[in-house]
């Protein structure tokens, strides 16, 4: 809240014109009107933040507005100080430039200028709230829309003939619950059913927090089909709700949960291989979780006999698999960081991995992470659109779309 304080304070001084004393009181009474209602949630969010967790901050109905505001107030009070910072450095050369005896430069005066600095602020201010609203509503819009399908090509030199050709649906992140209600998740299920895939996998976070968005969750995915099954790992949200629950709920809506060991199945008469590991308990950032990979390893057929994929919620799973061999890892967990900077290439999933989003290659193995479909903590997606990846494997050597 210490930003939206700051603005309010330097725009009440700043933005009012004193020539005009009546204009001035409505600038003031509407900048307090303004502050005071978007900043009215924080009766609440921090009641969640104090007494209980700050995940449950996403699981206030209408937050994301609210959220996207206080990130304009921190992008606008660093703003202010880059500007504030310029001014120090702009003072210091002119310092600088009078001791050394070079002749003073005349500052502009108002009759140079175009614009007052009054004016100027007033006019960046409006500018900056309108880009800032325009955003935050797509960050929203963008959190809020269906998922778009990434078809993707993955080429294997190794890959059995009978392989050649497998269609596979990489759902991650659905987090059921106040974000992601059972309309939205029927949805979810017909478009991705649409896809005809071949085999469907999940790579965990299918809840969000609470045990009672389960049943609307198994109402929903009940309803997914391939001719391979669904198969499923968990995720370190379906712990916070309650492992052994989301465990029946996964299985009542006819998936096949995998943990730390392995699900064979068959296509064209050729045995694929789909190795789970669970997420760790205790998590450190990019974890290869080399002790569950071996432990997965060992109820797996040998390398040589069939073709293996591991499903891992965490993407740093990667570096454990490339080095054992397993040609293709899928995973999710960073939703793509919900915020991407394509200007230049940086997300915020960049703060906790090195594998935020897409394809990765290692050797001869290959690692897809997914964007996720749902949302935690920040309602918001800007620039990191939901996802639903359609891999396709094909027998060869050069890497393809």
């Amino acid at each position: 809240m210490a930003p939206q304080v700051l603005i309010y304070l330097y725009l009440r001084q700043r933005l009012p014109d004193p020539g005009r004393p009546r204009q001035a009181r409505v600038v003031r009474g509407v900048l307090a009107a303004v502050f005071i209602l978007f900043n009215f949630p924080w009766i609440f969010v921090a009641r969640r933040v104090l007494f209980g967790s700050v995940w449950g901050i996403g699981r206030i109905p209408y937050i994301a507005p609210w959220i996207a505001w206080q990130m304009m107030g921190w992008v606008f009070c660093a703003l202010v100080t880059v500007y504030v910072m310029a001014k120090g450095v702009r003072g210091a050369w002119y310092a600088v430039r009078g001791r050394s005896g070079l002749p003073p430069r005349a500052p502009l005066t108002a009759h140079h200028s175009l614009v007052s600095r009054r004016q100027f602020l007033a006019r960046a201010t409006y500018a900056y709230a309108a880009a800032g609203l325009g955003l935050s509503t797509y960050g929203i819009w963008d959190a809020e829309r269906l998922p778009v399908v990434t078809h993707r090509t993955l080429l294997f030199p190794d890959l059995p003939p009978g392989l050649d050709g497998l269609r596979i649906a990489h759902l991650s992140d659905v987090h059921a619950g106040i974000h992601m209600e059972r309309e939205k998740m029927e949805a979810i299920v017909a478009q991705t059913n649409a896809l005809r895939p071949d085999l469907i996998v999940q790579t965990g976070d299918m809840i969000d927090i609470s045990p009672s968005f389960i049943p609307p969750y198994v109402r929903a995915f009940r309803d997914l089909t391939a001719l391979l099954g669904i198969v499923t790992v968990l995720g370190n949200h379906d712990r916070y709700t309650g492992e052994q629950a989301v465990i029946r709920g996964v299985r009542e809506a006819g998936q096949t949960l995998v943990q730390n060991g392995a699900h064979i199945v068959e296509y064209n008469g050729t045995p694929l291989a789909l190795l789970g590991i669970d997420d760790p308990r205790n998590w450190r950032v990019d974890d290869p979780q080399d002790a569950d990979v071996d432990a997965t390893l060992r109820h797996a057929p040998p390398r040589q006999e069939v073709f293996k994929i591991l499903l891992a919620h965490r993407p740093g799973a990667f570096d454990a698999a490339a080095p054992r061999g397993i040609p293709l890892t899928l995973a999710g967990h960073i939703h793509g960081g919900q915020i991407y900077l394509p200007l230049i290439g940086w997300s915020a999933g960049r703060l906790i991995t090195k594998y935020v989003m897409g394809h990765f290659r290692q050797g001869a193995s290959q690692l897809y992470v997914s964007r996720g479909i749902g949302v935690v903590g920040v309602p918001i997606r800007v620039f990191v659109p939901p996802e639903i990846a359609l891999l396709e494997l094909r027998r060869g050597t050069s890497q393809g779309r």
